[in-house]
């Protein structure tokens, strides 16, 4: 009896505490170009709904994520955690008979550390962090799932004919499962980002208002590959001459229709200043999508600023200033420090994160830039990647690049003049840092997507 009653207690000491802290809103695109929103100065394709998310709160113009290719750079994002902490270093194999391929066990993924504190979450698109039933969204924390398991998607409903993984025959055919609600296939006649669009509008309705609090996990594979857009959005774009840009700039405006569904929905509710919402990409964009970068350097898969500064922004109408630059970098690892802080959930001592509350920080109640140091690696590639200030010290991979250059991104944001000659000793600080955290680290722990024909096995 007394056993029973401590548990009630907990229960209503996580109802309470929840029902006093914000919902959470992360919207995430996919290969998304730094340049290509408007309010990092886009000029041919218009996104007045994701610029709103900036002019109603923060562009974070020095904004980062973990990693610049999709799979590690998400399952930092969710974690909160540098992904390489527990071995996470690549795009995982899609094999759904390996529970080692996909976000380890070991680790709590924001839903998950939600859950303690009463939040009810859902997660809309693109999964990727794995296929074993065990990675499933619904054993890992999520109450609702409408998307797909893997990296990639085809758009076009009548492309979608596997009934499962067990038939995909050769590489990139999962692109054609049919869309999973739940642990169900379920048939879709509509283009693809306006059903994940429909999916996540539909779960925000669904729920209480002031009731419950809630995470929606808005994972678009768009502006992904393949390049494929309807009528209804190529329409929009008479004067893009180049066919693969204009069906980019198709996808990046279905893409932002859809934010403002969700936007309107959280007006409707009367939500908004109860809520935060995120906006960024998962990585800087593709050589493969006629995405833009701007004056960055580099592109997916690099460590050069066009692979990992990413559009990004936030809003929390009514708590965090409108229209705000914020100038010093942060990171995605930020968006779990943040919520986690918020709500007051208990992180395991054994898995502290590396992200941080960025609330202070907004609202002038912290001073100074919240991380002294940014790191990134690429395990395989044995790249590098150190941020200290405006100091950057890169390597891109020691094939073409046996040295790390120094950068000074105040006065270089093109990554063009490498100081290293100049400044040795700024050079062996930031790598004996960088060597630092890197032992803390682990080497991959799964098959890599790209070498592994789990479907032949």
């Amino acid at each position: 009896m007394r056993r029973m009653g401590i548990m009630i207690f907990l229960w209503l000491a996580g109802w309470i505490a929840a029902a006093s802290t914000p919902n959470l809103i992360v919207i995430l695109t996919d290969d998304h170009g730094y340049a290509d929103v408007g309010f990092n100065g886009c000029n041919d394709i218009p996104t007045p709904h994701i610029d709103s998310i900036a002019e109603n709160g923060v562009r974070f113009t020095n904004g980062y994520v973990s990693f610049p290719v999709c799979g590690p750079s998400r399952a930092g994002l969710l974690t909160g955690r540098y992904q390489d902490r527990f071995g996470f270093t690549t795009n995982p194999s899609v094999d759904p008979g390996n529970p080692v391929a996909g976000l380890p066990q070991s680790e709590e993924n924001m839903a998950e550390v939600l859950s303690k504190v009463g939040y009810k979450s859902a997660i809309i698109g693109k999964w990727h962090m794995g296929s074993h039933p065990i990675h499933h969204p619904l054993n890992r924390g999520f109450d609702y799932f409408y998307g797909f398991l893997t990296g990639g998607h085809n758009y076009y409903p009548d492309q979608l004919t596997l009934n499962d993984l067990s038939e995909v025959t050769r590489r990139w055919q999962w692109y054609r499962t049919r869309i999973m609600e739940n642990h169900e296939r379920v048939d879709t006649d509509d283009y693809l980002t306006d059903e994940l669009s429909d999916a996540a509008v539909r779960f925000i309705e669904e729920q209480d208002s002031g009731e419950q609090p809630f995470f929606v996990y808005l994972a678009y594979n768009a502006p992904h590959t393949p390049l494929q857009a309807t009528e209804k959005y190529l329409s929009r774009f008479p004067d893009i001459q180049d066919e693969n840009r204009r069906t980019y700039a198709a996808m990046v405006s279905a893409v932002d229709d859809g934010v403002g569904r969700v936007l309107a929905t959280l007006r409707k509710k009367g939500l908004e200043e109860n809520t935060l919402v995120f906006f960024l990409s998962d990585n800087g964009g593709a050589s493969n999508n006629s995405s833009e970068n701007g004056e960055l350097r580099g592109v997916k898969s690099d460590l050069f600023e066009g692979g990992i500064r990413v559009p990004f922004a936030m809003q929390w109408r009514g708590t965090v200033p409108s229209g705000m630059d914020y100038e010093e970098p942060i990171i995605s690892l930020d968006i779990m420090g943040t919520i986690a802080e918020l709500t007051g959930v208990e992180i395991a001592k054994e898995r502290p994160l590396d992200g941080i509350n960025l609330i202070p920080f907004l609202t002038g109640k912290a001073e100074g830039a919240p991380h002294d140091r940014l790191f990134w690696r690429k395990w395989e590639q044995q790249a590098m990647a150190i941020r200290a200030g405006d100091s950057k010290l890169v390597s891109n991979g020691q094939r073409k690049q046996k040295r790390p250059n120094l950068y000074d991104l105040n006065t270089d944001l093109g990554e063009q003049n490498n100081l290293r000659a100049m400044s040795p000793e700024k050079v062996s600080q930031l790598q004996q840092e960088w060597d630092e955290w890197n032992s803390q680290l682990k080497p991959c722990i799964f098959p890599n997507l790209r070498e592994d024909k789990w479907w032949e096995k």
